[in-house]
């Protein structure tokens, strides 16, 4: 005998059919939020990640912005292929007038009629005041009538990238100063003073004087005192120099200082400085129109101990015994730029040093 099981189902039951998904996408951001100062911009990747077999452009835009804020996204429209994802890069840009606070952005992309969102977090500080500090070495130059002395200065910035305007105050009449390089875009200058045969004796307080705008707009200022010092008595003694071979790119020479002691007596040197003044191209390079400046050169200034006592008459480093790993040494930077017109030219270095006779 064969059986039958009815299933007797209530009167309007219905059956309810499977339902396949919409295919659709979804879109998130990294980081989920920035913190940045008024006037910068913050970057974020955005990821839109295919579902449910989707494929297709996806259009991008940002909403509720800061005012004085503008986003852009690189591409601004993002293929998606099915079962995958693809990225864009969204830049939220704030002006000097955008309000400081946090806000909430709205990220959307759309494609026909499927469309999905996220929030990016953005918060705008006001800007950081910059700030400037100066400090020389030596911190006191002693130096004879008709004679030079330099400060070697170091400057330190803080939110503050642009030119540093450099002045000094204080100078005693007859003396005069020159910065090289005026106004600063690095972090290192010299001041040279030089005195005039004619100037008094005596001993002054120079102020050395830093000004720039940080990101705002206001004008820091830094200051850094020294001591100048000029004699009143002894012959100015002299000094002179030169490389031993040829400078090329990354390459730099010791200079061999030789000096010449006019004084019945000899003398304790308590400063030497060495600067590069100018350059002299080549025929070649001026009507080629190739560059080379005194930014293709530095110094390293002489790092043995003082005082250097110099006999009458003449001398040198080497006839010191001055050890050649102390010596001031010229070099050649090794820059991106093209420096051909640096080749066959003659560099003039203005050498300088205090002291005081026994």
């Amino acid at each position: 005998m064969i059986s039958f099981l009815a299933v007797m189902l209530p009167a309007g039951a219905l059956f309810a059919a499977a339902q396949t998904a919409k295919p659709g996408f979804t879109v998130q951001i990294s980081p989920a939020s920035q913190s940045i100062a008024r006037g910068s911009a913050a970057a974020y990747t955005v990821t839109i990640t295919s579902q449910n077999g989707f494929a297709g452009a996806v259009a991008m835009t940002a909403s509720s912005l800061p005012a004085a804020t503008s986003a852009s996204f690189s591409p601004a429209t993002v293929n998606v292929a099915s079962g995958a994802s693809a990225t864009t890069a969204l830049t939220l840009s704030t002006t000097s007038s955008t309000p400081a606070g946090a806000s909430t952005v709205e990220i959307q992309g759309t494609s026909g009629k499927t469309a999905a969102s996220t929030t990016a977090g953005l918060t705008v500080n006001y800007p950081l005041s910059g700030s400037i500090s100066l400090s020389s070495s030596p911190s006191t130059v002693s130096i004879a009538p008709g004679s030079s002395g330099v400060y070697s200065l170091t400057l330190s910035r803080t939110n503050l990238d642009g030119p540093i305007s450099l002045s000094v105050v204080g100078l005693p009449t007859g003396v005069t100063a020159t910065f090289s390089p005026n106004p600063a875009t690095g972090n290192t200058s010299t001041l040279q003073v030089t005195a005039s045969p004619s100037a008094a004796a005596g001993t002054n307080t120079l102020s050395i004087v830093g000004s720039g705008q940080d990101a705002s707009g206001k004008t820091q200022y830094g200051y850094a005192n020294v001591q100048l010092q000029v004699l009143s008595n002894g012959k100015a003694f002299t000094i002179s120099g030169s490389a031993a071979s040829p400078l090329a790119p990354g390459v730099s020479q010791p200079l061999g200082l030789s000096f010449s002691n006019p004084n019945n007596q000899g003398i304790s040197i308590t400063n030497l400085s060495v600067t590069v003044m100018g350059i002299t191209r080549s025929a070649a390079a001026i009507a080629g129109n190739l560059p080379c400046t005194t930014a293709d050169f530095a110094v390293v200034q002489y790092s043995g101990p003082y005082p250097v006592s110099i006999p009458s008459g003449n001398s040198s480093l080497s006839s010191l015994a001055v050890p050649g790993s102390q010596w001031p040494k010229l070099t050649m930077l090794d820059r991106p730029a093209n420096q051909d017109g640096c080749k066959g030219a003659t560099i003039a270095l203005s050498y300088s040093g205090s002291g005081q006779g026994n």
